[in-house]
C-alpha cells in the first residue's frame, strides 16, 4: 500500500515535471520561430486592415493594407489614391491586427519596388515621387514647380536595375514631349513612395 502511494506520488510529479519541460520547450520554440519571421510575413496578415504607415522625415501614410512585396506595400489612401511605399523607407506600421500572413516564396518574392516601378512606367500614369532628402549630395530643384527638394511629380520613363528616370511635369498634363520640364534620374534607394495621381 505505501508503494503504491510513493509510486503514484512519483508519477505525478514525474508528469508534472514533463509538463512544465514541455511548455518551456513551447514557448523556447515560439520564441525561436517569431525570431526567424520577417516583416513581410507579418504585415500580410493585416492586408484589407486599415493601417498608419509612419516614413522617413516622420510624414504618416494612412490607407488599406492591399498587398506586399519583399521591398514594398501597396495601401490604397482616402480617395481611392494608390500608394507603393519602399520598406527600407517605414519607421514603423501602426494597426496591424494579431494575424501573420506567409512568407513570401516563388514568384511574389522576386516582384520586388523595380518590377512593380516598372508597371507604373508600363501604364504611364502620371505620379508623385516623395524622395529620402536628398538626391546626389544636394537637393533636387526643378523650375515650375514639378519638382523640389523632396517629391518629383511626373511619368516614370524608364527603371534601371538601381535607378528611375522620371519625366518631370505637371500632375494634370499628359507626358507629352512639349510638356516635360526636365528629366530627373532618382536611385531606387532616395524612393520613399510612389503616389499614382489621376489625370486631369
Amino acid at each position: 500500500m505505501r508503494w503504491d502511494r510513493l509510486f503514484s506520488d512519483l508519477e505525478a510529479r514525474f508528469e508534472e515535471l514533463e509538463d512544465a519541460e514541455a511548455a518551456a520547450e513551447l514557448a523556447d520554440r515560439q520564441r525561436v520561430a517569431f525570431g526567424e519571421l520577417r516583416a513581410t510575413a507579418r504585415l500580410a496578415g493585416s492586408i484589407g486592415q486599415p493601417v498608419r504607415v509612419r516614413i522617413a522625415g516622420g510624414a504618416l501614410v494612412t490607407g488599406i493594407l492591399q498587398r506586399v512585396g519583399p521591398d514594398w506595400l501597396l495601401l490604397t489612401e482616402a480617395q481611392g489614391r494608390e500608394a507603393v511605399i519602399a520598406l527600407g523607407a517605414m519607421t514603423a506600421v501602426e494597426g496591424l491586427t494579431a494575424s501573420t500572413g506567409q512568407e513570401l516564396s516563388g514568384v511574389l518574392l522576386r516582384l520586388d519596388l523595380r518590377h512593380t516601378l516598372r508597371g507604373l512606367a508600363r501604364d504611364r500614369a502620371p505620379v508623385t515621387v516623395a524622395l529620402a532628402g536628398w538626391v546626389g549630395g544636394a537637393p533636387m530643384v526643378v523650375s515650375q514647380g514639378a519638382a523640389s527638394g523632396t517629391e518629383i511629380t511626373g511619368t516614370i520613363d524608364r527603371v534601371g536595375a538601381d535607378f528611375i528616370e522620371v519625366a518631370v511635369h505637371a500632375a494634370w498634363e499628359p507626358r507629352r514631349a512639349n510638356t516635360v520640364r526636365s528629366v530627373a534620374l532618382v536611385p531606387l534607394t532616395a524612393v520613399v513612395l510612389v503616389r499614382a495621381l489621376p489625370l486631369g
